[in-house]
């Protein structure tokens, strides 16, 4: 917002002003002191008092009228901020998803259907995890060269005197550029120290693989891994999992696994399906599972179903701030004949583009989406509008057609031409850069700068003016200080005691 600063003056009557200098003029000739900076002071506030004024006057509209416009732009945009999770079809086709018993939750999104399935979890999935044989864990393994793969992914890494110990590797492995997934620590147990490596990731295609190239060996060869799948079990469960999932196995002189990589394995609707993590996406369009070891061993029933709480909050949250905003406007926009003349309106009382804007917005609201009887309105879902231009919701109207309707009320929210898409795009073209309200806050701003050069410019012509009153009434002043001393001299010459002056007795 733009604040301009004010000249202030005082208002004098400029009769008066007159009055006191000829008076001042008067005073001076029989010999009072006059106040020059008094008088000139009274004066130029007198010449520009009018023009002050009229600046200040309009400053403080234009500032009154700013303020209004931002107070309406920001509840508008918050209107929008509540009209947009509708607009777009994505909190209205929001659904929950979740599992009846421990270790299965989910989350599902737009393409969810909902329904109910039979969910049995046989195991989930897993990362590998290798143990080295045991070593001192100041023992120099040797030099040479590691290559390390998970899957398609490899690095290579140098081993040396600097880092030919359990911990040296350790490091290296972990701090590597272009490391494929394989995290390394030691573990110091009661027979020794042990390298331990593990897969980043889950599944049984993220098995490690290392290649070790010795210069100088003391067990660092020993470290070589070579993983496989082993094919699952034909045997199957009666979901049609496999009894035995397919996992990784090793072959290894001086590492074993200690946990084998494995998908997770587990049927939905007695349709078996397998996952490397255990983030499930693909097994119900639109739909997440997630597993947790939990949920192994377990049949339930996970359960789709739309989330009329959160629509409901959306909802609930469009209504709030499409009343805010009808408050906002009305306050701006009153007249109260109980106030005093000339504080009665409003800021934006009888402006065009509030009633523009107000229009538009309440005649969206009120609109039907469909034709005959299959129209659906606000009121169709349980809101009703006021005679204040207010909506009011009936808590129980709106959580049965949710529930029992939510046909009506996806149809009126529709992202194509819903109430609240409708809504939005309004609001989108009131708000925009070079809309109405950012026009009218640029000539207001326009204006604000102009006052401001033109209080500059008054403020210029007044140090002029003073100036110039100044030094006439200076000169005056002086002036009339020279007549008063010389008429004292020519009383002295020509009337002097008992009416006889110094030239009275001039023989």
């Amino acid at each position: 917002m733009t604040t301009v600063a004010t000249t202030s003056a005082s208002t004098v009557d400029p009769n008066s002003v007159v009055q006191q200098a000829a008076q001042s003029i008067i005073s001076g000739s029989t010999k009072s002191t006059m106040d020059v900076n008094s008088l000139v002071t009274a004066i130029v506030n007198a010449k520009v008092a009018g023009q002050t004024q009229a600046f200040a006057n309009k400053q403080t509209t234009d500032n009154t009228q700013l303020t209004a416009v931002g107070t309406l732009k920001s509840v508008l945009s918050l209107l929008q901020s509540a009209a947009s999770s509708l607009a777009d079809g994505t909190t209205l086709g929001a659904f929950t998803a979740a599992g009846s018993g421990k270790g299965l939750t989910g989350s599902a999104t737009t393409g969810a259907v909902a329904g109910s399935y039979s969910v049995t979890v046989n195991n989930i999935a897993t990362a590998q995890s290798l143990t080295s044989k045991t070593f001192s864990s100041s023992a120099q393994l040797g030099t040479g060269t590691m290559q390390i793969s998970v899957g398609s992914s490899n690095m290579s890494i140098n081993i040396d005197s600097t880092n030919n110990m359990l911990s040296g590797i350790a490091s290296a492995i972990n701090s590597a550029s272009g490391n494929p997934g394989v995290t390394a620590t030691v573990v110091n147990g009661t027979d020794g120290a042990h390298l331990v490596l593990r897969s980043s990731s889950t599944g049984q295609a993220n098995g490690i693989n290392v290649a070790v190239n010795a210069t100088t060996d003391n067990g660092l060869s020993s470290l070589n891994v070579t993983s496989s799948v082993t094919a699952a079990s034909t045997a199957t469960n009666t979901d049609g999992t496999p009894t035995t999932p397919a996992q990784t196995s090793i072959s290894s002189t001086g590492c074993t696994q200690t946990q084998a990589g494995m998908n997770a394995n587990f049927s939905v609707a007695g349709t078996a399906a397998s996952s490397a993590t255990n983030t499930v996406t693909t097994a119900l369009t639109g739909v997440t599972m997630n597993l947790t070891s939990d949920a192994v061993g377990t049949t339930q029933t996970f359960t789709i179903a739309q989330d009329t709480s959160s629509q409901k909050t959306a909802i609930e949250s469009f209504v709030t701030a499409y009343n805010n905003f009808i408050s906002t406007a009305s306050s701006l926009t009153s007249f109260d004949s109980t106030q005093v003349a000339g504080s009665q309106g409003g800021a934006l009382l009888g402006d065009s583009m509030t009633n523009t804007i107000k229009s538009t917005i309440a005649s969206t609201i009120a609109k039907g989406i469909g034709s005959g009887s299959s129209q659906v309105n606000l009121a169709s879902i349980g809101i009703a509008l006021q005679p204040d231009g207010t909506l009011k919701t009936d808590e129980t109207a709106l959580t049965n057609a949710l529930s029992s309707n939510s046909g009506a009320v996806s149809k009126l929210f529709n992202s194509t031409d819903g109430v609240a898409k409708q809504l939005n795009t309004s609001l989108t073209s009131f708000l925009a850069t070079g809309g109405i309200i950012d026009a009218r806050t640029t000539a207001l701003n326009a204006d604000l700068q102009n006052i401001s050069d033109q209080q500059t410019q008054l403020a210029s012509y007044t140090t002029q003016l003073t100036t110039d009153y100044n030094a006439q009434f200076t000169a005056l002043n002086t002036l009339m200080s020279q007549m008063s001393t010389q008429g004292s001299y020519l009383t002295a010459l020509f009337d002097g005691t008992n009416s006889a002056g110094a030239l009275a007795t001039n023989k």
